[in-house]
């Protein structure tokens, strides 16, 4: 079956610094039609409330996912085996207008999931995970598993206005694309507006595992938790490169001392391995706050990480039907 995907250029053929920059090196394609996995792009940061520059982050983190090899050297799972894979390109945006903005990245998203393959996103801001949300969850919701320093379920800045990166998911709730008992956000951190900036969240029934809690319990027994949370129903994973210490990831837009190491992250990530998973996302990496490109690798190590847990499902779900 393989030698029908899509496959990487060889790095031993030709060098990582040389050919067109895509996502872990695959075809960039036209079309999502017959791909099991499409890498998408969301160069927009139009919800940024303070240091912009995610409309970068896609095309960085092509660049430096040419450092990913074939093969998960945990699990030994070969990605572009078992599932086919290939870079769609970036979504339409529009740098001028947020809401058109929002409804160009939705229908690129719908195009993906029309199509019957999994999105597997980098912006960008965090609210570009708001559209692709509305692509994923139609007319069902979705639970939400998001690492992230921050909760995203403010309501409105500067006034009466609903559309930030801080705001995503209480949109997303209110819209009723997440079911908000199948929620957990795993490390939360930071000062905060006021005393009660989170308990909206709690309210709608949101499980926030801050920082300090994961700090005291460990990788396993938070996601263990997290995997209770969401059960096997549809679930999107979301993972804002703010989660990650700034002494590790400093290229973002609002970072937050005390957060995982990256090796934390890659266990965090390994762990969603057996979710029904219907999407993902990787965010808020901005190359100009970036020092030697750690941002931009991490970002792309996390979409591998990523890759690999959805090709592993594709692997399982086509195994299952031929059985």
């Amino acid at each position: 079956m393989h030698e029908k995907f899509h496959q990487p250029v060889d790095a031993a053929k030709v060098p990582r610094f040389a050919g067109h920059a895509t996502f872990m090196r695959l075809p960039a394609v036209s079309s999502p039609k017959g791909l099991d996995i499409a890498l998408a792009g969301i160069p927009w940061d139009g919800g940024t409330t303070n240091r912009a520059g995610a409309r970068h982050g896609p095309r960085e983190v092509r660049n430096h996912s040419s450092l990913m090899r074939s093969t998960h050297h945990v699990f030994k799972t070969e990605p572009f085996r078992v599932a086919n894979i290939a870079d769609v390109g970036d979504l339409a945006v529009n740098p001028i207008d947020l809401l058109d903005a929002l409804r160009l990245i939705e229908a690129g998203a719908a195009e993906i999931v029309d199509a019957g393959a999994i999105p597997l996103c980098v912006g960008g801001d965090h609210l570009t995970t708001l559209p692709v949300l509305r692509a994923v969850a139609g007319e069902k919701q979705v639970g939400l598993i998001q690492f992230d320093a921050h909760s995203d379920t403010n309501d409105t800045y500067f006034g009466n206005n609903p559309y930030t990166h801080g705001t995503p998911f209480r949109r997303a709730i209110e819209e009723k694309l997440l079911d908000p008992r199948r929620i957990v956000q795993i490390g939360i951190r930071g000062s905060i507006y006021a005393p009660d900036e989170h308990d909206w969240a709690v309210a709608q029934g949101i499980r926030i595992i801050y920082m300090e809690e994961f700090v005291g319990r460990g990788v396993e027994s938070v996601m263990e938790e997290a995997r209770q949370i969401v059960g096997q129903a549809p679930t999107y994973v979301t993972f804002d490169i703010d989660a990650i210490d700034p002494s590790m990831a400093p290229g973002t837009g609002t970072p937050e001392i005390g957060g995982f190491t990256t090796r934390e992250a890659q266990q965090l990530i390994r762990l969603l391995d057996g979710l029904n998973l219907v999407g993902a996302d990787v965010v808020e990496v901005s190359p100009p706050f970036d020092l030697a490109d750690m941002t931009s690798i991490a970002g792309a190590t996390i979409m591998f990480e990523l890759m690999c847990i959805l090709a592993r499902q594709v692997e399982r779900t086509r195994g299952a039907a031929i059985g």
